[in-house]
């Protein structure tokens, strides 16, 4: 290896893959980013079109390779979304749409696998899975499960023209490679492995059983971090990139965000504030809170693990309000206006469930909604609001991942495309009362996390270097002025779901019937 040697990272968000070239000590030589449409239908259906997926990533690698040449590519790594559904042939070809981490079709069947009484779940496959996997396939049906029990019953035409069934970072690494694989870590979404002993590369044969899926469409598992095998030939020159170039295992954007945040010790704490948020941090063990949807999953090689948890919606929330009141005005303009609005929004709360919450609470039916507003009310009143509602829920959050690793999580690197914005940095600082260390360039994290991931795997950078080589801005530390503001917003929050749970079930009830009609 040489210092000018590049790795081609592909960072494929719910919203389209960004793609870069970086070096092997985390610059950003060139990147963009093209969007992809989200196909929503009546009955919980969310698709993507993986084939589009590979013809717009095709072509925004030829535009870098036009930039800034494609001479010293040495390996290539993707990272993106997961427990998404890539239904493909013998060749990796989709056969049929992704089906999204957010499709609910398959609700009915996951309820009758494992739902139940104790947290939604029954007692029996609750402790089978929490003893083996360490997590347990969702009843909403979001998840690869789900999407594999509703192929099942409802389109056995997609499984008998699938050889496999992939995660989106294990069907693009496959376009590159032509070679089948997956790890422990990119099958965490289904939680079909046995995760007690991390060394095990195999399927959990009573749990594959139990969900009745065939075995013999799951992807091959090898270890994290290893080489998948050289990229295709005809792939290399299509590309512009040489045929000498190798391709890692795919990534799933949690852990390319631990990579490109620095986190990867133990107990070093990243958040990510992008469509969707996290709080994560390396941890020692299998680990699982059932109650507050956490886990510790599979982490960045065979020997360690990572707190897992989601909000389903934070940045998206921003882009909900901006679309919606106003379309043509830039967020730059919406956020001047909150920043001029003092802490607390003249008493407007947003509770930011817009798309149903995943922890600390779960409930794929809560909805967002704005508390308090009263004639004075404004739109940088509701701006603000929903700044702050995003960072109180994870500060709800916040409380749970504490609990979950035994201890404070301070000096949180941040990163994810709502980092780019200062108000909501300091925001987060002071409803958190952490201080928050935002990432430099937070929206590119997963293409350096990718890109370092891929040196780390190549041996070109130490496990421990990792930190040294993320660049960031100065903190954001909370001021202790608005401590009290912020602790009564806080304690509101938990209140609000509580006493909207029951309408929220109501309301999805009377969607559910006039969707029927």
């Amino acid at each position: 290896m040489t210092e000018s040697d590049v790795v081609l990272a592909v960072d494929l968000g719910t919203g389209g893959p960004k793609v870069g070239f970086v070096s092997m000590r985390g610059d950003i030589i060139w990147w963009e980013h093209t969007p992809v449409p989200t196909n929503a239908a009546d009955g919980g259906a969310r698709t993507q079109d993986a084939e589009l997926w590979w013809t717009v990533i095709c072509e925004s690698v030829r535009r870098g390779v036009a930039a800034v040449g494609g001479e010293h590519v040495v390996a290539v790594s993707v990272t993106g979304q997961w427990a998404s559904t890539v239904p493909v042939d013998e060749a990796g070809r989709p056969v049929d749409e992704c089906v999204l981490w957010s499709d609910t079709r398959g609700a009915p069947y996951s309820a009758e696998l494992v739902g139940g009484p104790v947290s939604g779940y029954a007692p029996k496959p609750l402790a089978t899975w929490l003893r083996r996997s360490g997590g347990i396939p969702t009843t909403s049906g979001a998840d690869p499960v789900g999407h594999l029990l509703f192929w099942k019953h409802e389109r056995p035409d997609v499984l008998a023209r699938a050889r496999w069934v992939l995660e989106p970072v294990d069907y693009l690494t496959m376009r590159f490679t032509g070679v089948p694989a997956a790890t422990l870590a990119s099958m965490t979404g289904a939680w079909l492995t046995d995760n007690r002993s991390l060394a095990k590369l195999a399927y959990d044969e009573v749990l594959v059983r139990a969900t009745g899926i065939d075995a013999r469409n799951l992807p091959p598992l090898v270890p994290t971090g290893s080489v998948v095998g050289p990229v295709l030939p005809d792939v290399a020159a299509a590309l512009g990139i040489p045929a000498t170039a190798v391709a890692v295992t795919g990534l799933p954007d949690l852990h390319s965000a631990a990579v490109g945040a620095g986190a990867v010790e133990l107990g070093q704490p990243h958040a990510s504030i992008g469509t969707t948020a996290w709080i994560s941090a390396p941890v020692p063990r299998k680990k699982t809170d059932v109650m507050r949807q956490q886990a510790s999953v599979p982490g960045l090689d065979n020997a360690s693990y990572l707190l897992a948890n989601n909000q389903d919606s934070a940045g998206r929330n921003l882009q909900w309000w901006r679309d919606l009141v106003a379309p043509d005005t830039s967020y730059d303009v919406l956020l001047a206006e909150a920043a001029q609005v003092p802490p607390g929004s003249g008493g407007v709360v947003f509770a930011p469930w817009l798309t149903g919450e995943r922890s600390p609470i779960d409930d794929r039916n809560a909805r967002a909604g704005f508390h308090g507003i009263g004639e004075s009310s404004t739109r940088a009143h509701l701006t603000r609001a929903v700044l702050e509602g995003v960072a109180l829920n994870a500060g709800w959050l916040l409380g749970a991942a504490e609990r979950f690793v035994g201890g404070r999580l301070d000096d949180i690197r941040l990163v994810g495309g709502g980092a780019r914005s200062h108000l909501w940095c300091q925001v987060l600082a002071d409803v958190t009362d952490r201080t928050i260390v935002r990432v430099s360039d937070p929206w590119l994290a997963g293409l350096r996390g990718a890109a370092l991931f891929a040196a780390l795997a190549l041996g070109e950078v130490r496990k421990d270097e990792l930190r040294g080589l993320v660049p960031t801005d100065p903190p954001f530390r909370p001021d202790p002025q608005r401590r009290a503001t912020y602790d009564a917003l806080a304690a509101e929050l938990p209140k609000l779901y509580a006493a909207q749970r029951g309408f929220f079930r109501r309301s999805a009830r009377r969607a559910d019937g006039q969707g029927a009609r």
